[in-house]
Formats: structure tokens, sequence, C-alpha cells
């Protein structure tokens, strides 16, 4: 297996060290716009010489595919934000090559009902090419990071060996994470979770299909396990409502985040002021006027999460709870998955979710090379066998738990 795996972010550069421990692939080209930022990643690893830099425009289709071609990489691994999306997409159709994300790509509200109806949802942009996808024997495994990716194979292995019937997916991400000198400092980009969690969320019932909420909505406490304890939890609209109805029977299925409320009246703030906007405005600056996306002000004005490590103390859960029944009695459990960040700053120099949200491609990227995962179409987690998933994350030193409820 040869990657291109473009974006040497926080997630990216976690990706080439948990790779790095691996034997299942022959190259890893690390592709940036920041060319400098590439080459950093690959510096790291020792001089693993299955690794090397590349500069790489990301919306530039054309620049991406002469890039895979001339690699001869037949996987492409996006680890940039959602804006990317459909540029790397197609230009791993165009150039033969397996696609694989851990975002999918932007939605687009309701017009007019913004609280009610979903407009375009999530992933309906590669969804919409998926026959041709499937025609062509090519396969764009979408949202395999861990929310969604990890959860979505919880959600499989709940259907096939834990329940008879599902009631309700609900995916419940929490945790307890504190940064020493800030008094705020998202752990993962601000631009994504912006994005996430001002959109409506989408919540999906078998008799009504998908449909929309308010932001924040249905807020609930749900206790965490291993010591994070109980978090408020509020809807956020997420790829697991999009993707695990797909592939899963579930009467409900819900996408809940742990943000607390001084996270969210934050994001109400930037929301008030039209910070959260991605449409360039125009600013004063000492060379003229100039056009810069509010959005990206206000990710520039923050720490990048790829660097807190350090300051950053606690863990983070992922997890799926799922309600149902097995041999005609109730049952209702919490599949999950939790990382210390001390471990994974000691282990891999990486901040924990960061590390969480990069140990799940490559774990696929594993079971693709040795054909345990194979498929043609545009396919989510839910599509493929859970178990080999669920060992072979083991065996990367970092085990998952489930909780009866």
């Amino acid at each position: 297996m040869r990657v291109l795996l473009v974006g040497a972010g926080g997630v990216g550069t976690a990706i080439t060290r948990i790779a790095a421990r691996r034997p299942f692939f022959e190259a890893m080209v690390v592709a940036d716009y920041d060319l400098a930022r590439a080459e950093a990643a690959v510096a790291a690893l020792g001089g693993d010489a299955r690794f090397l830099a590349e500069r790489v425009d990301a919306s530039d289709e054309a620049a991406v595919t002469t890039l895979l071609e001339r690699h001869a990489c037949d996987v492409l691994l996006n680890a940039t934000d959602p804006r990317f999306v459909m540029p790397l997409f197609q230009s791993a159709r165009t150039a033969g090559a397996t696609y694989v994300d851990m975002a999918m790509s932007l939605s687009h509200p309701h017009p007019e009902r913004p609280y009610e109806e979903c407009g375009v949802k999530l992933g309906d942009a590669q969804f919409e090419q998926a026959a041709d996808w499937e025609k062509a024997g090519a396969l764009a495994l979408v949202g395999m990071g861990v929310e969604p990716g990890l959860s979505d194979v919880f959600a499989r292995y709940a259907a096939d060996e834990l329940f008879d019937e599902i009631e309700e997916l609900g995916v419940r991400d929490g945790a307890n994470l504190t940064v020493d000198g800030y008094d705020f400092a998202p752990s993962f980009s601000i631009w994504t979770t912006i994005e996430e969690c001002l959109n409506p969320p989408v919540v999906y019932e078998d008799a009504r299909g998908w449909f929309t909420t308010e932001p924040f909505s249905e807020p609930e406490v749900f206790d965490f396990p291993e010591g994070i304890g109980p978090v408020e939890c509020v809807n956020v609209e997420h790829e697991e409502v999009l993707l695990m109805p797909r592939w899963v029977d579930a009467r409900r299925v819900t996408f809940k985040y742990g943000l607390g409320e001084e996270f969210i009246s934050t994001l109400k703030t930037l929301h008030l002021l039209g910070l959260d906007r991605t449409e360039p405005v125009t600013v004063p600056s000492a060379d003229g006027p100039v056009r810069v996306s509010p959005r990206d002000v206000v990710a520039a004005c923050l720490p990048d999460p790829a660097t807190l490590g350090d300051r950053m103390h606690g863990k983070t859960c992922a997890g799926t709870w799922v309600r149902g029944a097995k041999d005609g009695k109730p049952r209702e459990v919490y599949l999950y998955h939790v990382v210390d960040n001390q471990w994974s700053m000691k282990e891999y120099g990486s901040q924990a979710v960061v590390w969480q949200t990069a140990v799940n491609p490559v774990v696929a990227l594993e079971l693709l090379a040795g054909g345990v995962w194979s498929g043609a179409g545009v396919l989510g987690p839910e599509a493929f066998p859970a178990r080999p998933f669920l060992d072979l994350l083991t065996e990367y030193g970092s085990p998952w738990g489930m909780r009866e409820q």
C-alpha cells in the first residue's frame, strides 16, 4: 500500500507517528500547503525511509491527482478540514485511488425551516456519486476517524453481536480535559468545532427520517467512564446520524457532545458577532484592503490544538450508547474508547483528542491493506465487519471498553 496523506496538522502528524510503528504499507507521502509542516512531521520519525514530504494545495484537484500518480499512491487519506473533502474526493476518483476521510462533505441548512427540516446533509455530495464509485469498483471509506469512525464501528458491533433489536443508537462524547494558561482553548480544530456546533443538529427516527433541531437542544447529563464522570451533553450536527441508519437498523439515532456552559456561551457569542462566518469580509491593512474569513481569523487567534498537549490534563471519551433488546430482554450498553492525555503525550507526543482521532484511520488502512476490509462505492465504517477493527485497535495498545447501563 502506498498512501498520500493530505494534511500535516495535529491529526496528520499523529497519523504518521502511529503508522510508523506498523509494517503494512510501503510508502506514505505527507503533503501539506505548508511544506515546512510536512517536512517537520517526516523529520520527527527518525529517518523512516517510507515517509517523504511534499507541498500541495488541497483545493487544487489537478495538483493532488498529479501527486497521487507521480508517487503511484493507491490510497488518499484526507486529514484536512471539511472544506477540502470534495476536491480531494474527486482527485482520488480521477487517479483511481481508494479514498479515506475522517469528516464528510459540508451541509447547508434548509433555507426556510433550518431547525425542522434538513437542507443539504453532511455527506450528500459524496453519496450522490456512490453509484459511480461502485460501478468503477472503487472505494471511498468516509467518516473513518473517531467520531465519526470508531463510534460507527461500535454501532455495527452492537447490531451484530449484542442486540436483536436496537431502539436507539446515541453517540456520546465527553471529557474532563483542562489546559493550563488558557480560559478558552479548544482541543480540536475551532473551524470544524464551529461548523459542527452552530449548524442545526440532525436526528434520525425511522418513522420520520432525518430532521433537524435547534443548536444545543435536548441537554442531558451522561456519566462517562474511567473517572471522567457526569457531563452535560447536547445535540450537535455530526456524521454518525447520517451514516448509521444507512447500514444499521435502529429506531432512533442521535449525537450529543459534552461542551459545557462556558463553551456554548462562547460559540453563541461568536455567532452573534458574525465571527463564525466563512464568507470573506474586507478589512483594512498596512498594504491596503484585504479579504479574510471571520472564522479563519478566530482560528488564527487561538492556539493550535496540536501544541497544547504539554499543558493539557485529563481524559477524553468517545462512545456509542445503545438501547434495545437481546433474547427478548431489555438491554442497554455503552461502548467506549478513552484516551488519557498523559499517556498519549508520553507514548506518541500527541495530545489525546488528535491521537484518538488519528489512530482509527490507520487501523482501517491496515485492514484494507490486508484485504480484511474491502468493498466498492461510498461506504461508512458500518458497512464493514466490526470485530477485526476492534481487535486490531486493541493490538495497537489502545483497548476499548463496554459498560452495561
